[in-house]
């Protein structure tokens, strides 16, 4: 039985997030990533009773954390258990225009605080890392299963570790691996001991690469924002908030792709390409937390959000 841990999270750049949606009163936001429901709480006290707040998550945990708010929202709520990119896929083929729509992407602190989801490094526990618990691979299918080319690509390319081939072919070797801990031990064993806690846990990136590539994070987030971006009605507001390069570099381009005007070659005198821009950007070059906030979590160090508006049509 997984633990409730909704309660004991915390939403990152939660005041930031409100000002750059700009939540109102009869309007519909859609929560595609709704985890412990922090943010949902407070876009929904804005929303009035004629406000719609539509929740999208896969884990089943968050579906419980919707119904408890959902009991005490001052606006009407509807909950999607689904991955985001087919949460939103459903809203295209209801025609849903909402007003606002937001990511809060990668993994929640009630995920990593779950002790027997496997998310963690710092807690022994089986392999998991699944965030849709009915849905395969699981890490434990990942580690013991793969061949140690893909491995080491996964943890290089999703991970950004240095050491990928030396730490998959230790996995390859200490096969067939359990647990979390038993993970950790074949990670520390592969990297060179002046470099074991040069940036932080050793294993820190090896269970992002998996973690990333288990749940399809990228490609999921590839899918996701141009659906997000078809359905969001005009003058309305995206945000995403990201913690790693990877899902950052991502939303910057694809924001920036849309607040781009003219794209004709520099070298001519006017335009003649015609292209308009569809966005505006809220907050150029990203947001990130107040000293104070990383102070008080400091889960919160590595965030960045990025927002923009959609224009009217020939604004």
């Amino acid at each position: 039985m997984l633990l409730d841990m909704t309660r004991e999270h915390v939403p990152v750049l939660a005041g930031e997030l409100i000002e750059a949606l700009d939540p109102r009163p009869g309007q519909t936001v859609v929560d595609c990533t709704l985890g412990g429901a922090g943010h949902a709480r407070l876009v929904a006290g804005r929303l009035g009773s004629a406000g719609l707040l539509i929740g999208i998550d896969r884990d089943p945990t968050a579906e419980r954390a919707f119904a408890e708010l959902a009991a005490e929202a001052p606006c009407r709520t509807r909950f999607l258990r689904a991955d985001f990119a087919a949460g939103l896929r459903t809203l295209a083929e209801e025609q849903v225009r909402p007003d606002g729509v937001y990511l809060d992407l990668g993994i929640s602190s009630m995920q990593v605080d779950t002790r027997e989801r496997g998310f963690s490094y710092s807690y022994d526990a089986p392999l998991d890392m699944r965030m849709d618990p009915d849905k395969s691979p699981s890490a434990h299918e990942a580690v013991n299963a793969w061949e140690p080319r893909r491995l080491a690509k996964v943890i290089r390319d999703f991970g950004e570790e240095r050491y990928a081939d030396r730490i998959a072919r230790s996995i390859a070797a200490r096969r067939p691996l359990e647990t979390t801990f038993e993970l950790v031990d074949a990670i520390t064993a592969a990297i060179p001991a002046p470099a074991r806690f040069a940036g932080g846990h050793p294993a820190k990136r090896t269970f992002q690469g998996l973690r990333i590539a288990v749940n399809d994070e990228l490609g999921q987030l590839d899918a996701a924002l141009p659906l997000a971006w078809e359905v969001l009605a005009p003058g309305g507001r995206l945000a995403a908030i990201s913690f790693h390069s990877l899902e950052d570099r991502r939303v910057k381009r694809f924001l920036n792709d849309r607040a781009q005007g003219c794209i004709c070659p520099p070298e001519l005198p006017i335009c003649v390409c015609g292209h308009e821009p569809e966005a505006e950007l809220i907050g150029r070059g990203g947001i990130v937390p107040t000293p104070g906030e990383i102070a008080g979590n400091p889960r919160a160090r590595s965030a960045r959000m990025r927002a923009a508006r959609k224009l009217e049509a020939g604004a």
